[in-house]
């Protein structure tokens, strides 16, 4: 289940998603655009005992002595050195200022007597002349101060052809990967703020106990529907459940919650998709029926009477509840006010309420009629 939930909020955020990613790819085809190149040229230099120094049982005690990491770090830290790497710079033919432009890394390679000197920079000849210059002038120092070793060239440094940096394609697959994560981490998220969102604007508009619309939902729902279909038909409908009335109070709330249950399945049952219903108080409710004429509007209500006039059994109580339902309703007609059609249905209701005869009663404007049970009058 939480996977098919986070599947839907996926589903929901589809757009976030692709937004996201074409976001990211964007930003790392742009930035690649106005990225200056960097390359990178790398050198291997070799350490080892200098064959013209020390005698056949001195070469033992030195390759001894190079297995201690440090005696190789120690060579490491010439080629790192500032000094040598201005004076590569000046001979080369670049002042100071350079420096800055350029930057230098050397490392001992695991289990090896080995140095990689490393240099990047924004011209691929010069990084290649630069770290050759600082592994020539490294091996002339380390030849004048340790002589009992020798420190050469393994592998000189060559001209570069391909920049380390911008990689288009490698950068916008990063990006859309990057991206991918980040949509579908907004999507989720997008998703968790709209539903506490949305509950809570359920809860302004929605009766926690019918699921229906409340009363001021319901009012502010009929005025904007005639504002702006002035000249539409519509019709509105209170549902009275004098029975139910009686029980409040006496009868468990789980009971009366049931019943109130049924009566919403009854309403939505005999209504439209686009009708509307809402709890107009603790016994009653309220319907709105758009592009509803009078006749049709007043045979809907007779349908709903004649289905909650049926009585409804509680087997837990061993009762049976007669609703005693009366419906008062009013057809929109030139124009008339939100408040006045509304006055008209409740008036519809009390004189449905006062009668013995009538169970329906729709007020329509110069023509008003009544409908009992199955009869109209004019």
């Amino acid at each position: 289940m939480e996977i098919r939930h986070y599947l839907n909020m996926l589903k929901k955020g589809w757009w976030i998603i692709l937004l996201t990613a074409l976001i990211a790819l964007n930003v790392a085809f742009i930035s690649a655009y106005f990225t200056e190149p960097t390359y990178q040229a790398n050198a291997k230099f070799i350490i080892s005992p200098n064959p013209t120094v020390v005698n056949e049982y001195d070469v033992v005690n030195s390759l001894e002595a190079l297995d201690k990491r440090s005696t190789v770090a120690t060579y490491g830290e010439f080629l790192n050195s500032r000094r040598v790497y201005l004076n590569a710079l000046e001979t080369v033919g670049l002042d100071a200022t350079a420096a800055d432009d350029y930057t230098i890394a050397a490392v001992v390679l695991p289990e090896a007597n080995i140095l990689e000197l490393s240099v990047m920079g924004p011209d691929p000849q010069l990084v290649a002349t630069i770290a050759n210059t600082i592994g020539s002038l490294t091996i002339d120092a380390v030849s004048r101060l340790y002589r009992a070793y020798d420190v050469s060239f393994l592998d000189k440094a060559i001209v570069p052809t391909v920049p380390i940096s911008p990689q288009p394609v490698r950068d916008a697959s990063l990006a859309l990967a990057l991206g991918l994560i980040a949509g579908v981490a907004l999507a989720i998220l997008s998703e968790q703020i709209n539903v506490p969102i949305e509950t809570y604007r359920d809860r302004l508009r929605m009766d926690t106990t019918t699921g229906v619309f409340k009363r001021n939902y319901f009012e502010r729902l009929l005025e904007t529907e005639l504002t702006e279909s002035p000249d539409d038909a519509l019709s509105i409908g209170i549902v009275e459940l004098s029975g139910l009335h009686e029980l409040i109070g006496t009868l468990p709330d789980n009971a009366i919650n049931w019943m109130l249950h049924q009566v919403t399945g009854v309403l939505r049952q005999e209504l439209r998709g686009n009708d509307a219903i809402a709890r107009w108080d603790e016994n009653s409710f309220s319907l709105m029926l758009p592009l509803t004429p009078s006749v049709a509007a007043s045979r809907t209500f007779e349908r709903i009477y004649q289905a909650l006039k049926q009585p409804i059994e509680l087997h837990q109580y061993d009762i049976v509840v007669n609703l005693d339902p009366h419906i008062g309703g009013a057809v929109y007609s030139n124009r008339i006010p939100v408040d006045d059609l509304l006055e008209q249905a409740i008036n519809a209701l009390k004189a449905v309420r006062q009668s013995n005869e009538d169970a329906v009663r729709v007020w329509e404007m110069k023509n008003p009629f009544w409908v009992d049970d199955n009869k109209q009058e004019a």
